[in-house]
């Protein structure tokens, strides 16, 4: 199994991500992430696999990638398309230097997840995390 590291541009904070991803996923299911090229360990990354999203510098959320198929851009050309389970699973606060593309996450470099509390609603707000990862006090 490996996991993907890659920016989510544009993207402001988790809620936004979530929302944008679902008005993806009810416009074309199932839920994607189209990408030029189709990741040469497919076979792992769908083996258990997930995508951690970078947000505003810091890698705040994870989803499993269900899989990886043909799918081609709004203009009819040809790409690779990343199938996203919808859940956002909140992880470990940790910044990353930006980098174009994505990059492979061995399962023993990924970020864990949340506990159950923060998972609760008992996190502290995205803005605040991304602040002190920055000041690496998280």
């Amino acid at each position: 199994m490996i996991h993907m590291i890659k920016l989510a541009v544009g993207v402001r904070d988790v809620a936004h991500l979530t929302a944008i991803q679902a008005a993806r996923g009810a416009a074309n299911p199932p839920l994607r992430h189209q990408t030029r090229n189709a990741p040469k360990r497919a076979d792992e990354l769908t083996g258990g696999g997930s995508i951690y999203w970078v947000v505003g510098g810091v890698v705040l959320v994870r989803q499993l990638v269900r899989d990886v198929i043909a799918d081609t851009w709004d203009d009819g050309s040809k790409c690779c398309a990343l199938v996203l389970d919808p859940a956002l699973v909140r992880v470990a606060a940790r910044p990353v230097k930006a980098f174009q593309g994505w990059r492979y996450l061995t399962p023993a470099d990924a970020p864990p997840d949340l506990t159950k509390s923060a998972e609760r609603g008992d996190a502290m707000p995205d803005e605040m995390r991304r602040a002190l990862a920055s000041l690496a006090l998280l």
